[in-house]
Formats: structure tokens, C-alpha cells, sequence
């Protein structure tokens, strides 16, 4: 008897292929959507160009191109996300500077700090130009200083042991420059990435502006930190995260930052595009993110030395006790010092 031989017409074989390679791309697309790492970062204020390297690497897919889908959640005067890392609702936490964690270590909060971002603290003071405050030093001279709570208890005393500055001069800062404006013999605290502008804006002059971290303010600002605990069990996940914000600050500071502004207004609607745009210059201008070890270390960079400088003038500033943190346990370099980015820069810089 003969066999019959089975035919398959050319459209039922095109058919059966597209049917098995949508199904092949369907297994492919789960599994890379699989593949994509959730994390949580939160910031500690409203979206600026101060995190404009975060929001860059969101918005050109950096963080994608290492598998994590980053949630930023902002910060702002009624939120307060530190509580929300120890706690585990978010794997990453941008802090002011290193006050905040040798005040973890030292209370048992097992948090690290794992790269340093802004190698310059923006904290500053302003005075009027011509009043003859043209240093940190003529500026203790002032017969009003206006400083906010938490700078009273900590630069402040900083300050006051390393400058000069006395308690007599001290009125409080309510974030309000109008004080300060209004005195042109007064000196005020500020940020100098975002104050000088409001200033400028306001009363139409650029303010005699001393960084503090160029008359001996060492600590480093806009640090991650994350839980001792995600180092350990998901050391890839930590890597990857500061790899890709090291390079989303290259991209930010020196490539096209046109999508990353835009979700940052969006985010938040003061943003303005004149104000991103003046941060940015002001970063450059002082090597607030890029300067120091960063310029050969990559932007990130952390130095245990100069952590232990800072804690000592703090010791000496009186907020701590000699051995009461264990700096051992306030950073780690695991994660920054490779130079990753460094090779971004020249390409856009030329250096």
C-alpha cells in the first residue's frame, strides 16, 4: 500500500513560522522585561539640576541599559525619606553630607555610604559686594549672620571654631532672602548652585558668594547610601546602580541634557528652564560634582582620608566625641574610584 506523503503548502509553513517565532519573541520580550531589577531611590528635595545625573540617566536609558528600572521619588520640605532606608522601602537614599551618616553609625543605623557625587558641599555664604566681605574670614566680621536651624548645629559650629564667627552675630534663616536683602551689612547661608539666582532675580545683583567647602568644609554632599545588608547579598545591584549615575552625570554636566531637564520640570513645574540652566553652570563653574579626585578617580569618588579630616574638625567643632564613630563603617569604595566615565568626559571635553 502506499504511503501517502504529507504536503505542507507554502502559506500554511509561513503561517506556522510567524506563529512560532511571535511566540519565540513573546518568550524573548518576558524575559527581558524579567530581566529589568526593580530599585528605589529617593531624594532628599524637589527634582533639580542638583540630581540632574539621576534623572539623566532615567531619561536616556542608562539605568535601563544596566537592567534596573529606577523609581525616583522626590523629597521635598514635608517629606523626609531617610527613615524610609533602614526600613527597606527604598534601596537607595541621596543624603545632604556625611554628618547625616556618622550620625547613623554612631546610633546603630546600619547604612553606607557608597559614592559621593557632589565632591564640593554647594553650602556658602552670600554677602553684598562692595561691604568688604569678600572672604570667609571678613565675613565673620559681619554684624548679622543669618543661618536655619540645622545649619546652627552643624556648619555653623564648624564655623565658629575654624573662622571666627560668634554666637552674637547669629539671626535665624527662614529660607527667605528678603531679610538678608533688605541689611547690606548682613551675611546669609545659602546654596550656591540656587540662592545666587533667586538673588540675581529678586534685587537684580550677583552676591560675593564663599563656598565653604573651598575654606576647609571637606565633607562630601549628595551621597548614596544603601543598606549594609543590600551590599552584602546584592552587591550587583549596588554596582550597577552607581555605574550608571556616574555616567548619567557625565551625560548630564557635558552631553545633551535636553530629556532629563524635561522630566525634571515636569516632575517639579519650579524648575524652570532658566533656573536648570543657571544650576548647571554654577555646578561646572565651582566643581561642585567634577573637581579633585573625581577628575582622575571618576565622578563618584570617595577618599577615606578626607572622610576622617572632616569627622575630626567636626570633633574639634565639638558635634563629636573622639572614637564615637566608627569610620569604618560610614563608607566603602567598592563601588567608585574605578574611573568609569572618565572616558564619556573626554570624548565630550576633549580632557
Amino acid at each position: 500500500m502506499h504511503t501517502p506523503v504529507l504536503r505542507i503548502r507554502p502559506l500554511a509553513l509561513g503561517l506556522a513560522l510567524t506563529a512560532a517565532a511571535l511566540a519565540a519573541l513573546a518568550v524573548f520580550a518576558a524575559g527581558a522585561a524579567q530581566a529589568q531589577e526593580k530599585v528605589v531611590f529617593a531624594t532628599n528635595w524637589k527634582a533639580e539640576a542638583g540630581h540632574g545625573g539621576f534623572y539623566q540617566a532615567l531619561a536616556d536609558g542608562t539605568y535601563k541599559k544596566y537592567g534596573l528600572d529606577v523609581d525616583i521619588q522626590q523629597g521635598g520640605p514635608m517629606v523626609n525619606n531617610r527613615p524610609m532606608l533602614p526600613a527597606g522601602k527604598v534601596d537607595f537614599l541621596m543624603a545632604g553630607n556625611l554628618l547625616q551618616s556618622f550620625d547613623n553609625v554612631k546610633n546603630g543605623v546600619p547604612t553606607v555610604v557608597v559614592a559621593a557625587f557632589f565632591q564640593k558641599d554647594p553650602q556658602a555664604m552670600f554677602a553684598h559686594p562692595g561691604q568688604g566681605y569678600d572672604s570667609l574670614k571678613d565675613m565673620a566680621k559681619a554684624p548679622v549672620a543669618f543661618i536655619g536651624k540645622d545649619g546652627q548645629f552643624s556648619f555653623w559650629q564648624w564655623m565658629k571654631s575654624e573662622h571666627g564667627f560668634t554666637d552674637a552675630q547669629l539671626k535665624p534663616y527662614t529660607f527667605n532672602v528678603a531679610p538678608f536683602l533688605a541689611d547690606k551689612r548682613s551675611v546669609q547661608q545659602g546654596y550656591a548652585i540656587s540662592e545666587p539666582l533667586s538673588i540675581k532675580e529678586q534685587a537684580g545683583f550677583d552676591p560675593v558668594v564663599q563656598l565653604l567647602a573651598d575654606s576647609g568644609f571637606s565633607t562630601y554632599s549628595t551621597t548614596i547610601e544603601t543598606r549594609a545588608e543590600l551590599i552584602k547579598s546584592r552587591p550587583e545591584t549596588v554596582r550597577k546602580f552607581i555605574e550608571a549615575s556616574i555616567i548619567g552625570w557625565n551625560n548630564y554636566l557635558y552631553g545633551d541634557n535636553k530629556a532629563a531637564n524635561a522630566l525634571i520640570a515636569r516632575i517639579n513645574p519650579d524648575a524652570s528652564p532658566a533656573a536648570l540652566q543657571g544650576s548647571i553652570a554654577l555646578i561646572k563653574k565651582m566643581g561642585i560634582v567634577d573637581s579633585g579626585d573625581s577628575l582622575t578617580r571618576g565622578i563618584g569618588a570617595i577618599d577615606e582620608a578626607r572622610v576622617k579630616d572632616f569627622y575630626d574638625k567636626m570633633v574639634k567643632a565639638g558635634l563629636y566625641k573622639p572614637g564615637e564613630v566608627d569610620l569604618a563603617k560610614v563608607v566603602t569604595t567598592q563601588f567608585v574610584n574605578k574611573g568609569v566615565g572618565l572616558d564619556l568626559r573626554k570624548k565630550f571635553t576633549g580632557h
